[in-house]
């Protein structure tokens, strides 16, 4: 009689273990995983896991675990090895430029379906971010961090110089004008050039969609799938002409493609005026010795100003997930997307907020009190205008065209005409091109 009871006790204790154990949300206990890779290092990856930390304390029934995956492209290289299988991620973080790859991947579902399901109101998102991640009027994927271009300049520089550091250079001859005035020389040695910009590709992207120029024909891919590169036209020239003139002056300096690199030459007082990215300003003004301004990107005298293109990442649902753990990660992402959530992701990190309603928070009110210069690339954001330029180009090959134009960015600085290293850039993008069509 021991015996069977000792049997009936542990059949009940195995029952009872049982119970809080089985499938995604199935058995009591259990939660919805929702494995979640990005590319967030360093502080940006601390800011991350709070609020992640933070939804799951809130969301009882939900497990969020963010997976760091290196850079973008890391990224990227990794989950084409896992893309349609069990070991696929639920959500993906993807740089703006791999939009079009993703779309065509055939592995994503796009926010939209949710967005619908949910009848979920996206006016509380900010347009002119949410415009680059849509195509053919769906929203493919939900906007998470974002920034645009800025000029950063030395305002006690500005000062020394005789310059108005309340009046930055807003057009090209501008620009070069207080370049000029900004080189200082110390026998033959320039010990303070008066510009740089990084040799990156973006900063380029943007320059001629200021102007309202296209990266693409076809509307910038979003009309049809784009055939050839045209940023070779005048918008691209321009840019180009501006940079070799500068270098010719001696105004201009070469900071190479390290972003590091070219922050410490700003705050070592090597170069006065610099473009860098919105979500870098905070950061500057921080390790920097001296006043920091920031403006709007000049653009070339007589030319109207179109806005920023956004730069950045969104965040990708896969389609190898379950119905449950999709809607377990639409609701992280709606989350993200809070006026509180925002306001924090704005203040920590320097990024925008999607949500313009943060910008209304106590916190990020507070946090513009003492940074100004924040609100300086909001501002830039809110007036831009939404064409085709503005919202940017969709390619698939649109990593391997930035790296065309930075060689012919190297191009200049080495005496090549402007338009002849254009023109090879661009030969170079539509070879990828045709190669992907």
């Amino acid at each position: 009689m021991r015996n069977v009871l000792i049997v009936l006790l542990a059949l009940v204790w195995l029952g009872a273990g049982c119970s809080s154990v089985g499938s995604n949300g199935g058995a009591a206990g259990k939660k919805t995983e929702v494995v979640f890779w990005h590319s967030m290092s360093g502080d940006l990856q601390t800011v991350l896991h709070d609020i992640v930390a933070d939804f799951n304390q809130t969301h009882s029934e939900i497990e969020v675990k963010p997976v760091f995956q290196g850079t973008y492209e890391e990224a990227l290289t990794k989950w084409n090895t896992v893309a349609g299988t069990e070991e696929a991620p639920t959500i993906m973080q993807t740089f703006e430029v791999g939009t079009k790859y993703m779309i065509d991947s055939g592995q994503i579902v796009p926010v939209q379906t949710w967005i619908d399901k949910d009848k979920y109101d996206v006016s509380q998102w900010e347009k002119n971010i949410v415009s680059y991640y849509t195509v053919d009027g769906r929203i493919y994927s939900m906007p998470f961090n974002s920034s645009t271009p800025v000029l950063i300049y030395n305002k006690d520089a500005f000062r020394e110089a005789g310059l108005d550091p309340e009046n930055p250079p807003l057009t090209y001859s501008e620009l070069k004008e207080a370049a000029k005035k900004l080189t200082k020389k110390k026998g033959n040695e320039t010990v303070q050039y008066g510009f740089s910009i990084l040799n990156y590709g973006w900063f380029f992207e943007e320059m001629v969609a200021v102007q309202g120029g296209l990266y693409v024909n076809n509307d910038n891919g979003r009309s049809g799938d784009a055939t050839k590169a045209v940023f070779n036209e005048e918008e691209g020239k321009r840019v180009f002409e501006l940079i070799r003139d500068m270098h010719r002056d001696g105004t201009f300096y070469n900071a190479g493609q390290n972003w590091d690199d070219m922050r410490a030459a700003f705050q070592a007082g090597k170069v006065a005026m610099y473009l860098d990215s919105s979500a870098g300003v905070k950061t500057v003004i921080n390790h920097s010795p001296f006043d920091v301004g920031v403006s709007y990107l000049p653009v070339p005298d007589g030319v109207e100003r179109q806005g920023v293109v956004i730069g950045g990442a969104s965040l990708w649902m896969m389609k190898g997930s379950s119905e449950e753990e999709q809607k377990a990660a639409w609701e992280f992402m709606k989350y993200l997307t809070t006026a509180p959530v925002q306001a924090e992701w704005h203040v920590r990190t320097g990024y925008f907020a999607i949500n313009p309603a943060a910008y209304k928070e106590p916190l990020v009110k507070d946090e513009w009190k003492t940074y100004p210069q924040l609100k300086v690339t909001v501002d830039q954001l809110h007036e831009t205008k939404s064409t085709p330029a503005t919202q940017g180009a969709l390619i698939t090959v649109f990593p391997e065209s930035r790296q065309h134009v930075v060689k012919a960015m190297e191009r200049l600085y080495e005496g090549v005409d402007p338009q002849e290293a254009l023109n090879q850039a661009v030969e170079e993008t539509n070879q990828a091109l045709q190669r992907e069509n």
